[in-house]
């Protein structure tokens, strides 16, 4: 847990650092990370991942954080549409593997980006001056892959950092969900800190 505290006060002075809200990675590409921890830890992870949201929500910085928690993204849109109350009928009658299934057609996760609601939702809340927290990446396993969001927030949002907080392993190739399950090969974010 110490080593994890530590990681946790080198994110933010890497955060504060002007150099980092611009954007630019070593080969000028846009700026993603990955903040990788282990899923024991992360009540912990929440607790500093708000602290942090409303420290730096003030005047007083120029820049703030923006959190999404991507299993509220896909609740809140579920609840819009009508469709929490049928999902749970649907999951009980078909099983969850077809759930799933409906719900990443619902959020269109399988179609051209433009229409995708849960980048579409993050591009839409996002001001200019931010650093963008995602979380929830567990809490959404398996409707959700953290590498599905990945490969295509990009194409949303390119002028503010992203920083995924990730249950799991990365090592700067593939993502291990809960240090278990492969998730997927990544290679365009960068570990946050080691």
């Amino acid at each position: 847990m110490i080593e994890l505290e530590n990681r946790l006060n080198k994110l933010e002075e890497k955060i504060k650092q002007p150099n980092f809200r611009k954007n630019k990675g070593l080969g000028n590409e846009v700026g993603y990370y990955v903040f990788d921890y282990p899923a024991e830890y992360e009540l912990l992870v929440r607790e500093r991942i708000e602290y942090l949201a409303s420290k730096y929500e003030n005047d007083n910085h120029d820049f703030r954080i923006v959190v999404f928690d991507l299993y509220d993204i896909i609740i809140d849109n579920l609840i819009r549409e009508g469709f929490l109350d049928i999902c749970m009928d649907f999951e009980k009658a078909k099983g969850f593997s077809e759930i799933t299934k409906a719900v990443n057609e619902m959020l269109r996760m399988e179609e051209d980006n433009q229409s995708n609601e849960i980048l579409a939702h993050i591009r839409n809340n996002t001001p200019s001056n931010s650093i963008v927290f995602l979380k929830g990446v567990g809490k959404c396993f398996p409707m959700l892959r953290s590498h599905k969001i990945l490969n295509n927030l990009h194409q949303f949002i390119d002028d503010v950092p992203v920083i995924m907080f990730f249950p799991g392993k990365y090592d700067g190739q593939s993502l291990m969900l809960f240090s278990e399950i492969k998730d997927d090969n990544y290679y365009r974010a960068f570990k946050l800190v080691d």
